[in-house]
């Protein structure tokens, strides 16, 4: 459950973040008629992740032994690597993302067809949100229930949401920098978690396709409360890649992620000549000012 929680209030945050950026600039330019155009390309996107995320689950739990859990193994590294990208990704492109939207909105008003390229507008931004969401949530049922994962994820989307609609209104109580920081560090430790995972998929198929020792570093298993069948036990194991009894190739491959993507996360920023972020400054008003100043902190 805490895994798809935390990763959904992030996921979620900066998708309505976007799509404020929207709503407050169709605001700003007297263009209101057109946010049913908006809402209804959001819940487009959110429709389509959806049959994406069912889709894939469901041609996941078709597949039988060795099979399925090459497939867990492989979403799990695919979920890793596209979660170490989008944290990088979204750090440095934040600060452009207000200026591209907006771009893209007066090329749709310019458009012959107004309220269809507005709802494009808002579903490619979301999309790519949603279609990530999906796979992230896939790939934390590999170590928990559905229903875990389910709720979940509804209670980190309901938090997202109301973090969103408080910036949008201009609520400046929320220390983006920091809320940006936090969240970051534990989808890399969650991103740690899933390669670990996809290394214990592996070594658990009857022909151990790493061709490995399969050494334990550490034997916890005769801690009841730290096996996997626990509560837990499957909230370590899904956010974190916890083992009670882990293969030297999982360590070896948690750490070697780890340690440098932590670096590189975390490594001082350059000088930025966009200047720094006014949100807690007092003299940006508009909505969608706010939420392009509140994902420019990310960066």
């Amino acid at each position: 459950m805490g895994e798809s929680m935390l990763v959904l209030i992030r996921e979620g945050f900066e998708a309505s973040l976007i799509v404020g950026i929207v709503f407050g600039y169709l605001r700003k330019i007297g263009r209101t008629d057109l946010d049913r155009s908006v809402w209804a390309g959001v819940g487009l996107a959110a429709l389509i992740s959806t049959v994406f995320g069912v889709v894939l689950h469901n041609t996941v739990g078709s597949f039988e032994g060795d099979a399925k859990l090459r497939a867990f193994a492989a979403i799990s590294f695919i979920a890793a690597a596209v979660l170490t990208w989008m944290v990088f990704w979204m750090r440095r492109q934040s600060r452009a993302i207000k200026g591209e939207l907006e771009h893209r909105v007066d090329a749709a008003l310019a458009s012959d067809s107004v309220k269809t390229a507005v709802l494009m507008v808002a579903f490619f931004a979301v999309l790519r949100e949603g279609i990530e969401t999906a796979l992230f949530l896939i790939a934390a049922a590999t170590s928990s229930t559905g229903w875990d994962v389910f709720v979940g994820g509804l209670i980190g989307l309901a938090i997202a949401c109301a973090l969103g609609y408080l910036v949008y209104s201009g609520s400046k109580v929320l220390p983006m920098k920091l809320f940006f920081n936090i969240t970051g560090m534990i989808v890399i430790v969650f991103a740690a978690g899933l390669l670990a995972k996809g290394v214990m998929f592996l070594q658990a198929t009857e022909t151990n396709a790493l061709n490995s020792f399969n050494w334990a570093v550490y034997n916890l298993t005769n801690i009841s409360w730290l096996t996997i069948d626990t509560q837990v036990g499957r909230f370590l194991a899904g956010l974190f890649g916890w083992d009670p009894r882990p293969s030297l190739e999982q360590v070896v491959i948690w750490l070697a992620y780890i340690v440098p993507v932590t670096y590189l996360f975390l490594r001082p920023d350059r000088p930025s000549a966009v200047g720094p972020v006014p949100l807690a400054s007092g003299d940006v008003d508009e909505p969608e000012e706010l939420a392009a100043a509140a994902l420019a902190a990310e960066a």
